[in-house]
Order: structure tokens, then C-alpha cells, then sequence
């Protein structure tokens, strides 16, 4: 939807001209809504703000909530060059010149042309949107440009070793209240070797990272997508690079955007697919994702249904000869009291690079921990070869395939060990939290084993498998492992 454009005539001296439009959005109007601003020549800066009305709805009825951003004389279209930036609702006013802008947008040249304010009515109350948009050139010298300070794709790693990142965070660049130096210090005191930033539909904030990073700390560049019809975390964007996000499943389009992110060596992860929020649900299936996000944050009963749903998925994946799915969990931390690094990846790779660091993580050699005291080590050992997280151990059908799992850091835990038959084996753990494990199977009767580590329930029993009821059968997650995939020889 195209709203009528607003002009401004050209200025011959410094000074600053205004310009407010009003209107108002039915229910069910366009997801995102073009307000045309033809900006003449000697414009220094570009400010934006708006506000619309919140009336009162029935319960259960969503009331109105409208994003905004904006886009430059080089356009609209889905995926272009124009994209200058977004806040969503988070912001009610922002302003780009060349050297900068408010977190969110990019700074840069603001260029004679139509440019482009977006409103994007995510929710519309029965009564419609009443908004007022103004917006605000100002005229005169442009100023020096903004030089970007990109994070190095290397920091000093241990060689091959477990590396722990949180591949899913939020700074005051989308939708955060944390600045980036308060998420790089929260990650170095969560024991974190590497993180991935994720503010929502913007790029906004890759340029700043640079001397946040060290030797000590690897961060790589991402983005949040967040489409109507779910959000997913684009792992691994060169810098700078950014992903379109106006789009629903009944578009197509998705795949088009993966295909962006797979050029450029990223990882396309679905995040928190059953987060009940409107918009978050995942519509778009897996078939272009490299892993999934099952573990958002504190544990919560979505994260539960992404748990089951992912391992029916591995289950089937496994059963027809496919690729399967790896799981990740990342703590999507926006502010205090959300901590950064509960939960976080710790994943297997080679040095810590931001190429090796995702290629752990598109294999699968990874498990996921709630905080860096917890420590696991899962290995299937059978017919004189062994296999760890994420890896294959090819044996004969009945030779007996030794499992053993070793746990520290969850005090009084529950050990579950599952298979594609569920679980079929249940240990707790002492006081002191650690612990070994041993289990024994065979190829002919599992296909992958797969161990979780989990809290007492709130009565301080372990929780007990193959049972039903109407109380929750477990406590929160500490720990989860990838599979170990159990293949049979054939003869």
C-alpha cells in the first residue's frame, strides 16, 4: 500500500523544514505501508517521528501495534539496495545524515530522490490505526562520513576444542535496552568464547562491533528476521550485509532469502518456532534450514513442543536416508534480567573462526548448556570405533554399542538417555551435581541416542519417563546433546 507522496522544496541556505501526515488503517490493511517523501538536494538530515492511537479493545481482541523504517531513493523493491533502516515499535522517532543515526538505521548520504517512510501495522485494532507521521529535513552541510569498524572474523582459539557461543542476541540497535559493550561484557562474564549478533531486520549494528571483539571474544555479524509468519536468525553475515524480512509463506520468498545467506557461507536457523506471540510461530517448514533453534531463554513450555517436534523430525530424517537437523539453543537476551548466555551452544570446531565456529554448527558437533558450569561429554564406542556428538558410528547390527555420558555443574539432576523409541534410560545425579553414565544398545535397536540433562521438578523429584499425567513429567533443562547417529553395517 502507497500512501500520497509529501515534497519539500529545495532550501538555499541552512535551516530545517517539517512535514506531518495523518491517516488512519483499517483491520486487514497491507502489512507494510509506503509513505513516498521526495527529499530534495542539500539535505543534511532526515528525521522521522511518529505515533498512532491504542483504543480500547474487547479481551482477546490484539489491539493496534505499528513498526516503522524507511528506505532510500534507490527503493522499495523486496531484497533491494534502498534499505536505510528499522526499528519496529521499539523507536518513535529516528534520524540519519552521513556520519549518523539513530541505532536501527544506517548512516550514510541522504540523496535527492523519493524516499520512503514504512509503517508496518502488524496489528490493527476493530476501530483501525489512527497514525500521524512527520517528518523533518534539515538542510546544509552534509559532514563527515561514518567509517565502519567491522569485528575480525578470528580471535585466539585453543585449536580443536569446544567453543561456547550464544548465537542469538538483541542490542539498542533493534529492539534491546543492553548496549553492544553491555552484551560483550555480559559474554565474556557468561564464559563465552564467541557470539552471533542478532538485532532484528538491520545491519545497523556491524559496524560497531570491532572493538568490542578481542582475542578473547570472536563475534559474527547476523540478523533476526522477522517475517508474519515467523522469525529466523541469519548466522554469519558478511558485514554490513542485510536480509529483507517483508515477507509471509504464502509468498514464496523465503527461499530466496536462505539462498542470500547460504552464498555467503551462513547458517539459516528457524528461531523459537513455537514462541506463542503473534508473528513468531514457524510457517515456512525446514526444508532450507541448517538447524533450529530449540531452546529460547528460560525453559518454557514452547521450548518443549520445539524439543519433541525437532526429534520426530530427526527420527524421520534418519529413517529416510536424509540430512538431519541440528538443534541450538541461544538465550535471545534483550535486557536485564535476561542473561546473556542462558542457554548457549558449545560446539566442536577446529579453531575459533567464524567459518569453523559455523561449520560445527551445521554439523551437528554441538550440545546446548543453560550456563558454562555445566560441562558433558557424550561418546557411543562399539566393534573397536567411537563416535561423539553429532557423528556416525557405523558398527554391526547386534554388536553392543557402549554409551557413556559424563555430567558436571547440575546438582541432583535427571540423566535421560532417548533413542528414536524415546527414552530408555534414567539416571539421577548426586548433590554435587556430576556424574557417569553408562548405557548399552546395538545399531538394530536405535538409530541415534541423544542425552538430555534436566533440573528437579519443583518438589525436588527427578521426574519420570514413560509416564502420563497431569502434572509435568520433568524439571527445566540444563543440558542437550545432537544425536550420536548408530548406523548398521550392512553385509
Amino acid at each position: 500500500m502507497t500512501l500520497a507522496p509529501i515534497s519539500f522544496a529545495a532550501a538555499a541556505a541552512p535551516g530545517e523544514s517539517t512535514r506531518t501526515v495523518t491517516g488512519t488503517l483499517p483491520t486487514g490493511a497491507a502489512d507494510f505501508v509506503y509513505l513516498p517523501v521526495e527529499v530534495p538536494s542539500g539535505v543534511r538530515e532526515i528525521a522521522v517521528s511518529y505515533s498512532y492511537d491504542r483504543p480500547a479493545v474487547p479481551a482477546g481482541t490484539p489491539g493496534n501495534s505499528c513498526d516503522i523504517g524507511i528506505f532510500d531513493e534507490r527503493g522499495t523493491e523486496l531484497g533491494g539496495q534502498g534499505f536505510r533502516g528499522w526499528s519496529g515499535g521499539f523507536r518513535t522517532e529516528f534520524a540519519i545524515s552521513r556520519g549518523a543515526a539513530t541505532p536501527g538505521y544506517l548512516p550514510g548520504p541522504v540523496r535527492a530522490g523519493t524516499w520512503h517512510v514504512v509503517l508496518g501495522p502488524y496489528q490493527v485494532a476493530p476501530q483501525g490505526l489512527t497514525y500521524q507521521v512527520q517528518v523533518t529535513l534539515r538542510f546544509g552541510d552534509p559532514g563527515p562520513a561514518f567509517t565502519p569498524n567491522y569485528p575480525a572474523e578470528r580471535a585466539r582459539g585453543r585449536g580443536r576444542a569446544w567453543y561456547r557461543g550464544d548465537c542469538h542476541l538483541h542490542t539498542v540497535y533493534s529492539d534491546g535496552r543492553r548496549l553492544p559493550e553491555e552484551v560483550a561484557a555480559g559474554a565474556r562474564a557468561a564464559g563465552l568464547d564467541f557470539i552471533v549478533s542478532t538485532d532484528h531486520n538491520t545491519s545497523a549494528s556491524h559496524g560497531i562491533w570491532g572493538p568490542l571483539a578481542g582475542p578473547d571474544l570472536l563475534i559474527v555479524t547476523g540478523e533476526e528476521v522477522t517475517t508474519r509468519n515467523g522469525h529466523w536468525l541469519a548466522l554469519g553475515l558478511p558485514p554490513g550485509e542485510w536480509v529483507d524480512w517483508r515477507y509471509r509463506a504464502r509468498d514464496d520468498a523465503h527461499p530466496r532469502f536462505a539462498r542470500q545467506v547460504h552464498r555467503a557461507g551462513g547458517l539459516v536457523v528457524p528461531a523459537h518456532p513455537y514462541c506463542p506471540y503473534v508473528a513468531c510461530q514457524w510457517k515456512f517448514g525446514y526444508q532450507d534450514a541448517d538447524a533450529v533453534e530449540v531452546w529460547n531463554g528460560p525453559w518454557t513450555y514452547d521450548d518443549e513442543s520445539a524439543l519433541d517436534a525437532w526429534d520426530a523430525q530427526l527420527a524421520q530424517s534418519l529413517r529416510q536416508g536424509r540430512g538431519w537437523l541440528p538443534a541450538m539453543g541461544n538465550s535471545d537476551a534483550h535486557s536485564v534480567p535476561q542473561v546473556i548466555g542462558s542457554p548457549h551452544n558449545v560446539v566442536l570446531a577446529d579453531d575459533l573462526t567464524r567459518d569453523l565456529v559455523l561449520a560445527g554448527l551445521r554439523s551437528g558437533r554441538s550440545w546446548l548448556a543453560e550456563s558454562a558450569a555445566v560441562q558433558l561429554d557424550l561418546t557411543a564406542t562399539g566393534h573397536g570405533r567411537q563416535a561423539g556428538i553429532g557423528e556416525r558410528l557405523t558398527v554391526p547390527a547386534d554388536a553392543p554399542v557402549d554409551v557413556r555420558l559424563q555430567v558436571a555443574g547440575v546438582p541432583n539432576g535427571t540423566v535421560r538417555l532417548l533413542t528414536d523409541e524415546g527414552q530408555l534410560h534414567q539416571e539421577s545425579l548426586g548433590a554435587d551435581g556430576s556424574g557417569t553414565v553408562l548405557w548399552r544398545t546395538t545399531a538394530s535397536l536405535a538409530s541415534y541416542v541423544r542425552a538430555e540433562v534436566r533440573h528437579p521438578l519443583p518438589d525436588g523429584g527427578p521426574g519420570r519417563g514413560n509416564t502420563m499425567g497431569a502434572a509435568l513429567p520433568w524439571g527445566p533443562m540444563a543440558a542437550l546433546t545432537n544425536p550420536i547417529v548408530l548406523t548398521a553395517e550392512r553385509g
